[in-house]
Parts: structure tokens; C-alpha cells; sequence
């Protein structure tokens, strides 16, 4: 078995987001079982290139065949991730900053979209306790150090939770509640206003 480089990123989860649309449909993956029919029609693409892409994570390991079913006379194939389209801050150092720029774009195109839709169904504001904030901070390096902290441990938290959640919803007959979880922390363009 050959050695992966020091200082490189795994090239298998490399090579699988450095499209956009494999990135999305890796994406959607990790949050449901789809088809490529579904997908296709979920982020209005072609079905021919979705297949496309679907078969390029096939082969990268990072999604598996789950399931397949007779459609209008053809077969259906039923995907899932294997891999979580997530970077180390090793591995996104290691990144050029191309491939930075292609996973944000894709990221904050399903952000945008997943909040557009909640607000279009009116399910945004259909909880009194949601949160939303903009909060604009100078900090000193320590202080960025602090906060990117803070929001590690958040997300990890919130996963932890998540999967306390779906213990508790396997033994009812609740479908639970689909949130989003967004957080950002980035280096503004310009100081805030006063």
C-alpha cells in the first residue's frame, strides 16, 4: 500500500470536491439516500451529468450503492456518503486556494438556498426561539484564535447532540425537526461601522 505524502491532503477527498457539483451531490448524500434522478432534479442539473459525477464518487470510495429499484422500466440506483465533505484546518491549509475558493462557493450556495426555501415555506419563523445574528468584531490574533475555537467546539457539540436526537427519535414516533446549523467566522473586507 503506497504512502500518502506528508503535507498533502487525502487525494481521494481532494479529487471528489474539486468539482462544485460533486461537492453538492456529496452533500446532499450525507444528509439522505438519493438517486441520481432525484438529485438531478434537486439542484436542476442534467441527469447525464449528475450520473456523471455520481460515478466519479463511486469510484473515489466515497459513496456506496444502498439500494436499487424498478423505475418506468429502468433500474434506479439509491446512493449514501461514506466520506463527510469535511477538511481538517490541516488539510485546508494544504488546499490551494482555488479549491478553497470552489468548496465556499458551493457551501455558501446551499446555505443561501436552504434559508430561501425555509424562508418561501414559511418555516423560517415558524419557531419563536430560532436564532440569527450578524455580529461584527475586531479581534487581535489570540482573540481570532478564541472565537475559531469556540466554534469548533460548538459544532462539535451540536453534532453530539444530533446524534443523542436520533437515539431518542428511533424510539418514537416523532420525524424530529430539520434544522441548519450555519456558522461563519471570516475576515471581513472592511472594519465594522460605528
Amino acid at each position: 500500500m503506497a504512502k500518502q505524502p506528508a503535507g498533502l491532503v487525502d487525494p481521494r477527498l481532494a479529487k471528489a470536491l474539486s468539482h462544485p457539483m460533486r461537492t453538492r451531490i456529496l452533500s446532499i448524500l450525507n444528509e439522505r439516500v438519493a438517486s441520481p434522478n432525484e438529485i438531478a432534479e434537486m439542484i436542476d442539473e442534467r441527469l447525464p451529468n449528475v450520473s456523471y459525477h455520481v460515478r466519479a464518487l463511486l469510484e473515489l470510495d466515497c459513496i456506496e450503492l444502498v439500494s436499487t429499484a424498478q423505475r418506468r422500466g429502468a433500474i434506479e440506483h439509491y446512493y449514501r456518503a461514506v466520506t463527510r465533505p469535511f477538511f481538517s484546518d490541516r488539510d485546508w491549509k494544504r488546499l490551494p486556494r482555488s479549491g478553497r475558493q470552489a468548496v465556499t462557493d458551493v457551501v455558501l450556495q446551499m446555505i443561501w438556498e436552504d434559508a430561501s426555501d425555509a424562508i418561501k415555506k414559511g418555516t423560517f419563523e415558524n419557531r419563536t426561539d430560532r436564532h440569527l445574528s450578524r455580529t461584527p468584531l475586531v479581534l487581535d490574533e489570540e482573540g481570532w484564535d478564541e472565537v475559531r475555537d469556540l466554534l469548533r467546539n460548538a459544532l462539535s457539540q451540536a453534532e453530539g447532540i444530533a446524534g443523542k436526537s436520533a437515539k431518542r427519535l428511533a424510539k418514537s414516533d416523532d420525524d424530529g425537526i430539520p434544522t441548519r446549523l450555519v456558522m461563519m467566522h471570516f475576515e471581513a473586507s472592511a472594519p465594522p461601522s460605528p
